[in-house]
């Protein structure tokens, strides 16, 4: 991650720390989870130098702001299948068996006819 993104994303979470402190907007909402899952999402939490309440509330302001709730794969690390997946892809790259378009419409064309 670059280190404007990571000052991007520690602001923001600045941001909202000092939001959720400084109103009196604060209400308590009791959710049931996995312990285990509580244990480990509270020293991924801490590990950043957060609190679950502050990912929790950043994660609901998203959800209402946004009306969706986005899931996705760790970033930084892919996936047996998909390293296996990006290796062959880049293999066939390398031994030209990649077809090229100059155009949208040649793409489509070659696609359709099959």
């Amino acid at each position: 991650m670059s280190t404007i993104c990571r000052l991007v994303d520690i602001y923001t979470i600045m941001y909202i720390m000092v939001y959720m402190s400084t109103r009196n907007t604060a209400t308590i909402l009791n959710i049931k989870t996995d312990k285990k899952l509580k244990a480990e999402a509270k020293k991924v939490a801490d590990d950043m130098g957060l609190t679950l309440t502050s990912v929790v509330n950043s994660m609901l302001k998203q959800f209402v702001r946004e009306k969706e709730i986005t899931f996705s794969a760790k970033v930084y690390e892919p996936s047996p299948f998909l390293v296996r997946a990006l290796k062959a892809a880049d293999a066939e790259y390398k031994a030209g068996k990649v077809k090229k378009f100059s155009s949208v419409d040649d793409l489509m064309t070659d696609l359709l006819k099959k």
